[in-house]
């Protein structure tokens, strides 16, 4: 009776190496590399070479060890010899650009393209969340809303009780990515409480996170010269010249401050009303540049 093989292979570790779980490509990389060589067949920094057609045995190194970047063209070459193809293959060239982006608005820039991937917002549930939570300003607003004694669990009230008003879907949608997010969970008594879980991001996006926050937050302030009265606001600011020890000093105290007035929240015995506080110290002028000389000097 003739032996019958079977043509099918068995999957090899690097294939549950997903592209689109990665928001950094050298990290990928590292972890395509060490897949294939625990696979065995003899896969090395030269075999990856001869595939992207690299004249440098070791460049997949260099690059895994951050020494070199990779231009649109290497990239291409390094995304096909990984064997990704189609939107895996457009991924990794997204990201490459968005690793590499110099400026705040190109990194901002490429990692709008990359949430566009379907299979990333499959995947990357809980950063897509987080994303979410930094770009609208009612999000954190909604947390610290549930510590008020007469608050609902209802997203029609929720709703009202914000400053301007959203839509009871916004708010329905908001409940839903807070507790996915771990930010908001219920107690024994089923009421929903802030829980102590901290919400924090990779080092790839947190930036691009943290900027949408402060820009969001400093909308909802200009808003408010409008929305809220006088009385019930205070927004002023100081334009002053300081030196770099200044400056220091300056961010030194206001981030004492902060924590000061964080520990009067914690003190508030019948808290019922959401507020927010901004703080910004931003240059208006260059510095002196070291090879310039100062009035007065010989």
């Amino acid at each position: 009776m003739p032996k019958h093989s079977s043509s099918k292979k068995s999957a090899s570790p690097s294939d549950d190496i997903e592209v689109f779980q990665y928001l950094n490509y050298r990290s990928y990389l590292r972890d395509y590399y060490l897949a294939k060589k625990d696979a065995g067949r003899g896969f090395s920094y030269r075999a990856f070479a001869r595939r992207a057609q690299l004249r440098s045995p070791n460049y997949l190194k260099l690059v895994i060890d951050g020494e070199r970047n990779l231009t649109a063209e290497m990239a291409e070459r390094f995304g096909k010899a990984c064997g990704l193809r189609g939107q895996s293959l457009n991924y990794f060239l997204d990201l490459v650009q968005f690793n590499q982006a110099k400026t705040e608005a190109e990194r901002s820039k490429s990692y709008a393209r990359l949430t566009q991937f379907r299979r990333y917002r499959e995947v990357q549930t809980v950063e897509v969340a987080k994303a979410t939570y930094h770009s609208k300003w009612y999000l954190p607003a909604i947390r610290e809303l549930v510590v008020r004694s007469d608050f609902q669990d209802d997203p029609a009230w929720i709703a009202t009780a914000l400053l301007p008003s959203i839509t009871t879907k916004q708010a329905a949608d908001a409940l839903e990515t807070l507790a996915e997010l771990g930010l908001l969970q219920r107690n024994e008594d089923g009421r929903l409480v802030q829980s102590s879980s901290l919400l924090t991001t990779g080092a790839e996006a947190r930036s691009i996170h943290i900027a949408r926050y402060h820009r969001t937050m400093m909308e909802r302030a200009t808003q408010s010269l409008e929305l809220v009265a006088s009385s019930e606001r205070d927004i002023s600011s100081l334009t002053l010249c300081l030196g770099p020890d200044g400056i220091a000093r300056m961010k030194e105290r206001i981030q004492r401050f902060r924590r000061e007035l964080l520990e009067i929240s914690d003190l508030e015995q019948d808290p019922e009303q959401v507020v927010q506080i901004n703080f910004q110290l931003f240059p208006l002028s260059q510095r002196r540049t070291s090879n310039k000389r100062r009035k007065g000097d010989s």
